[in-house]
Formats: C-alpha cells, structure tokens, sequence
C-alpha cells in the first residue's frame, strides 16, 4: 500500500481560508488560543502521529483482527493497538476538545474534526474506540451530575478509560421504541441492568482496564415506546461516587461479529445480567442524552467516510502516475517510455477526478459542520447559536450519509484504477472498499439519514435548516455577481439552489396528499441535497483559491476540479428529481406476494 501522507495544504486551505476558522476563533469565547499557529502546531504533530504510529498497523491489523476468549468474555485487540493507544493518551489527543474542568485542552471542535479525519484515513478500524468515547464525553459533559463527571467524564478525556454507546438489540435496530433492556431501582441509588445489546463497538478491549458503557433500557414505570426510555452508565468494573472501579460488573461480551471489514474494531454482543449503573439525566428522557453522542458520532461516520474517500484517491493518483499501460488516445505523452501512465486516459482520470471533486468538496462541507459546533457551544449571541443549531441540525443527515456513501463510490474508483491489482490484498485498496462499506451502515443507515432529513429536519421545522442554506447560497451569489472569472459556477448555484426549494415545496405539497410520498422521496431527496451543497463550496473555494496568495497550480487545479463537479456531478440532481416527481406509486403498487 502507498505510504499515507496527510493532506495538510488543502486542510489549512480549508481551515485558514475559506472557513477563516482563525477569526471565528478569535470573536468566540474560550477559543482565542487556537491561533492559526497552535493550529498548524496540532496539525503537524497529528500527521507525524498518523503517518508513523496509526497507518503501519492498518493492513497487519486487519489480516489479525480482534481475538476473542469464550471462557472469560475477553476480547484482546490486533498487535500494536493497544501501544498505539497508549501514545494517544500521552499526548493529550483524546481530550483534544474536552473541557479544560475535565482535563481538556478545550480546543475548537473544528480542529478536533481534522485529526479525526487524520486518524481514520490511515487506521478507521483503530479510530473507532477513541470515536465512542468522544461521544461518551458530550453526553456527559451535558447531562452527568457532579459526580459523574468528576468519575466518569475525567477519566475518559484522560483516555485512563474508554467508552461505549449501547442501543441496539436483536429485535430492535432502528425501532428504540420496541427496547427490552431493564433497569431495575437498587437501595443504594443505582440500577441493576438487564439484557442484551448487539452490534457494541468497543465492547470489550484491552486498551483500557475499564469501560464504561452508556447503556439505554426501561425503567419498571416507563411508559410504552420511545417516551419511556433512560440511560444508564454501567462501567465494565463497579465503580461508586468514591470512584474507585472495584471487582467485575455483571455485565460480559458474548461473542464478537466476524465481519466484512474494520476487523481491528471489536463488534460485541453484550450481556448485561444485573449489571450496577447510575441514572445518566432524567428519567424517560434517555434519548435526549443518548443524542448527544449519537449526533456526534453521525459527524465522526461522516469524517470517517472523507478519510477513507481521500486516502483511496492518493493510492490511486500514485499508482496512475506509475503504472505504464498503452499509449494516450491522441499520440504518446512519454516516447522515451515503453508505455504512458494510466492517469494520460481519460476514463481514469474521470475516476480520479470524482474521487477528487468529492473529498475536497467533503472536506470544506464537514469542516464547516465542525465549525457550527462550535458556535454552538462557544458564542455568546444566543440568536448565532440557535441559527447554528437549526443549521446543523439539518446539516447533519447529509454529512453523514453523503459522505459515507461518495466513500463507497470513491474507493470503488479508486480500487478500479488499480485494475486487478485493486482486487489483491497487498495493495490495500480492497480494504479500504470493505471498511468504506460499514460507514453507510452504522449510527443510522443512509435510509434512515434521508428520512431524518426530509420528514424531521425540512418538512416538520417549516424548512428551517434549508432555509438558512439557501440564504448563504444566495448570498455568496449575489456577492460574485459582477465577477465574471466566476460566472460558470455562479449561474448554476443559483439556479440549482432555486430548484432545491421549489422541489422541496412541491414533496410538500405531495405529502399532504400522501405520506408515503415521504419516504420514497427521501433517499433521492438526501443525494440531491449533498450535491446542492457541494456545488456552493466547491464555487466557493474557487472564489477563495482565486482572492489568496497561492500559486497558479494551485488556484487552476481548484478550478478546474470544480468545471468537473458542476458539469459531471452536479448533473445527477437532475435524475434524482425525475425519480421524486415520479411519486410513490411505482414502489408501493406491486403487492408483496408478486416481489
């Protein structure tokens, strides 16, 4: 596999220029020590940490995977995880973001975005225990009570323990409200934890000597459904106020999942039999905490897929660059060669091109829903933040998904580049195609992103988050409006963003009608969204390469990346259209028995 080296010029292209993340830091309180200085700092002492400690172990980790011990339930991570793991925690990355009352370095969570990029580029399977306790640390941080977090919280953001989110069920995935697992009251304030959960990332590891899970159940009043859900901390070992983590919970990893890909990250089933745990928030109210980590690990999936998309456009551009195949269409563009590079053809390039056009233009749209979280935590204007909020939220489904499934694309070109060579393990690529998969799976599949989007996030809020993102498409439209070397991009943002509302307004109306309408617009809905926004960052970044200092190269291969995006990609919104307007009726009509 081709050496990883981090994508550092286009990030702080992102970062520094288009997003000016160094004046929004400035202006938010709490956050005017991430000078663009610290920021370079961080983003050079990260790639060093990836390149050399996270991306050697990728592929012998993958061929080991996760050993599992039936006798005691314990599961042992591939060789080099768990010395990698102890480095993370030496250098502070786990409470990279954290609050500085818990040990946190308090940075912005848009720096915090990067390194995770970072991270899952080179190692995703690895990448994923340090994502769960990410998660664990916003739930936490906004619902523990004092002692919690003074236990629990600290020691996660010191990385001494990591954690879990604990949901889904044998019978219950998506459905919540079909939820068996059972809390019951003890005299002492805790809760004895009762069932199964499946699908546990991180489950059980040796990175740590303690875990602690975030589990959902029901208490024995919960009313029925979703409604009557809470959620519970139940540590892998005892742990009380005092904390101290005492002999083993009753709580033990069954068995772990053989699967298609990430075979570094464990996938347990968990048995929780009167396991010890404390009430994490209200009672009933479990989802509104498990949201917090929910929301932020959809962001980390989606950070995952534009990790993995960028890492399996590299492979491909060097070996398209090296490998020597027949001679360009219009004459030999390497004489004194037996044979051209592939990357003269066009069909690769095409290949090269989409990968391309999708994770540069990912990467300005996930590092912008990175930044939103920050005004949302940080400023003071309490109109800023609740824009920002209604913003991401609707944000948030489509950074997900789209970017999860532009990697399956991505890596599939990628791997194609290679030819049969893609298809042999040594060269990595069919790993990286196999973990990419997983990323439209986990923490809410494309499907339910889409439904998300459409039903909750655009037609229940009157269209709030749309409404906010048609006004900076708008905006930037009419701010470049007498720039001409622009106009190519200018002219078909505005009318793509025009269609978005009007083709929204008219699901609407259809739902009305019809509730199925919903649903069978949803997914098409989701991708004609993504590229909409694309399409906006990718003419803004053209505006930004053009307005800095930066070389012709640079400023030519932003523009002419984004001619390919309107004129290649863009183009799909119209299909997409043409399936919603053709309504529910084509896949309702067929009964189930003529399937």
């Amino acid at each position: 596999m081709h050496p990883y080296t981090a994508p550092l010029a286009d990030i702080r292209f992102v970062l520094h220029e288009v997003l000016d993340v160094p004046a929004l830091y400035a202006r938010l309180p709490g956050s005017d020590a991430a000078t663009r200085e610290l920021i370079d700092a961080v983003l050079d002492e990260g790639a060093r940490f990836v390149e050399t400690v996270l991306a050697p172990l990728y592929q012998s980790a993958d061929a080991e995977g996760c050993h599992f011990d039936p006798a005691t339930g314990a599961v042992t991570t591939p060789k080099g995880f768990k010395a990698a793991y102890a480095q993370w925690v030496e250098n502070g990355w786990g409470g990279l973001t954290a609050p500085e009352s818990a040990g946190g370095q308090n940075l912005p969570e848009t720096l915090g975005a990067v390194i995770k990029e970072l991270v899952d580029a080179t190692n995703l399977a690895w990448g994923n225990y340090p994502l769960l306790s990410h998660g664990a640390i916003e739930a936490l941080k906004h619902f523990g009570s004092d002692w919690q977090k003074e236990v629990f919280l600290n020691r996660i953001v010191s990385g001494e323990w990591c954690a879990t989110m604990c949901l889904t069920e044998p019978h219950c995935g998506s459905d919540l409200g079909l939820l068996k697992t059972r809390a019951e009251p003890g005299a002492d304030g805790s809760f004895a934890v009762t069932g199964t959960k499946i699908f546990i990332t991180g489950g059980d590891h040796d990175l740590t000597d303690n875990i602690v899970h975030l589990v959902l159940a029901r208490l024995p009043d919960a009313p029925a459904g979703t409604k009557g859900i809470s959620l519970f901390i139940v540590p892998k070992r005892k742990t009380g106020r005092d904390g101290v983590a005492g002999e083993a919970n009753a709580v033990r990893c069954g068995s772990i999942e053989h699967k298609m890909g990430i075979h570094g990250s464990a996938t347990c089933v968990m048995n929780f039999d009167g396991a010890q745990g404390w009430l994490l928030g209200e009672p009933h109210r479990g989802l509104m905490a498990m949201f917090a980590m929910m929301n932020s690990a959809r962001l980390g999936v989606g950070l995952q897929g534009l990790g993995l998309m960028d890492r399996a456009y590299r492979c491909a551009l060097a070996y398209s660059k090296e490998r020597l195949q027949m001679r360009a269409l219009g004459g030999p563009k390497f004489p004194e060669k037996p044979a051209d590079p592939i990357l003269v053809h066009p069909d690769v390039r095409r290949m090269l091109l989409t990968c391309k056009a999708l994770s540069e233009g990912s990467r300005a749209l996930a590092l912008h829903g990175a930044s939103l979280l920050d005004v949302i935590e940080r400023s003071s204007d309490a109109a800023e933040r609740k824009q920002a909020d209604e913003l991401l939220s609707f944000l948030t489904p489509i950074i997900k998904a789209c970017l999860t499934e532009w990697a399956v694309e991505g890596t599939y070109h990628a791997l194609q580049c290679f030819g049969g060579h893609g298809y042999i393990r040594e060269q990595g690529m069919e790993q990286l195609a196999r973990d990419a998969r997983i990323t439209t799976i986990y923490e809410g599949t494309t499907g339910i992103q889409a439904i998300d989007l459409l039903a909750r996030k655009t037609l229940q809020t009157q269209g709030m988050g749309l409404k906010h993102m048609l006004t900076m498409i708008v905006e930037f439209c009419t701010a470049q409006t007498r720039n001409t070397a622009l106009a190519e991009f200018v002219a078909p943002l505005a009318k793509a963003a025009q269609d978005w509302q009007q083709l929204t307004l008219e699901i609407g109306r259809r739902a009305g009608q019809n509730p199925e309408e919903i649903g069978a617009a949803s997914v098409d809905y989701l991708f004609y969204s993504g590229y909409v926004v694309l399409a906006y960052w990718w003419a803004r970044s053209v505006a930004t390469a053009d307005a800095g200092a930066h070389p012709d190269a640079f400023k030519t291969a932003k523009r002419e990346t984004a001619r390919f995006y309107f004129q290649r990609i863009l183009p799909r919104t119209q299909t997409h259209a043409a399936a919603i307007l053709s309504g529910a009726g084509n896949l309702m009509a067929l009964e189930a028995e003529a399937f």
